[in-house]
């Protein structure tokens, strides 16, 4: 199985329980097809930044699964017909496991600041010779 996101815009003259239910129609036929769903984002309202069929409004939908390769055209079949689905994107992803996932160290700093006193001595060393 391969890990998966999909993303895609739903026409925004539904509700959003409507909305919900296209998802779940989604994720229901991505288990049938023995696919398991890893996380999923609720729908969320957005402004598009150019008209989709006589629309500047969609709901956003993400959610990522895991799936054989080999059911991808039965899931892209499905998705093509809801006639409310605007568009979608489906890309292959690689999991990220947490031990994998950089961590953020502090570094402490173990120089102390140098003196004024040091400095002119330092100075008067290089410029004397």
């Amino acid at each position: 199985m391969r890990f998966y996101e999909l993303t895609y815009l739903v026409s925004s003259s539904l509700s959003e329980p409507e909305v919900k239910d296209i998802q779940q129609k989604l994720n229901s036929f991505i288990q049938d097809k023995g696919g398991i769903l890893d996380s999923s984002n609720p729908p969320e309202k957005i402004n598009l930044s150019y008209q989709i069929k006589k629309g500047n409004q969609a709901f956003l939908v993400s959610q990522n699964f895991y799936l054989k390769p080999e059911e991808m055209n039965n899931l892209e079949n499905k998705i093509k017909t809801e006639s409310n689905i605007l568009r979608f994107l489906i890309f292959s992803k690689k999991k990220i496991k947490e031990e994998e996932i950089p961590k953020r160290r502090l570094v402490k700093k173990t120089e102390k600041k140098a003196e004024l006193k040091d400095i002119e001595q330092k100075l008067e060393e290089i410029l004397g010779q």
